[in-house]
């Protein structure tokens, strides 16, 4: 599994139209071959700053997403934010399940 985090660090004067385009992205990836989720977190004590968290089943289904046009209009905030976004990814193993 590839987990993907992406952190942006929004205008002040630029947070509704940035969330309003987050918000529009989570059904249709959600949909893409090989995403096992897709959310959207806004820090309550910033205000200003969103993470997306996305995992995807494979390093080919995220490099499809990646190569997408939903893709392409996140990369297309670029000029609602304070700075470049941060963009990291794991590859995760096999994971073990805590049960109590």
């Amino acid at each position: 599994m590839i987990v993907v985090r992406i952190i942006l660090d929004v205008l002040a004067e630029k947070k509704l139209e940035l969330s309003q385009t987050l918000l529009s992205l989570i059904k249709p990836v959600e949909r893409e071959t090989g995403c096992k989720s897709y959310a959207v977190f806004c820090d309550i004590h910033g205000g200003n700053r969103f993470c997306l968290i996305e995992e995807w089943e494979t390093r080919e289904d995220m490099e499809r997403h990646i190569n997408s046009h939903r893709f392409g209009v996140l990369l297309g905030t670029k000029i609602l934010l304070r700075k470049p976004l941060n963009l990291t990814m794991h590859a995760i193993g096999d994971l073990i399940q805590y049960e109590r």
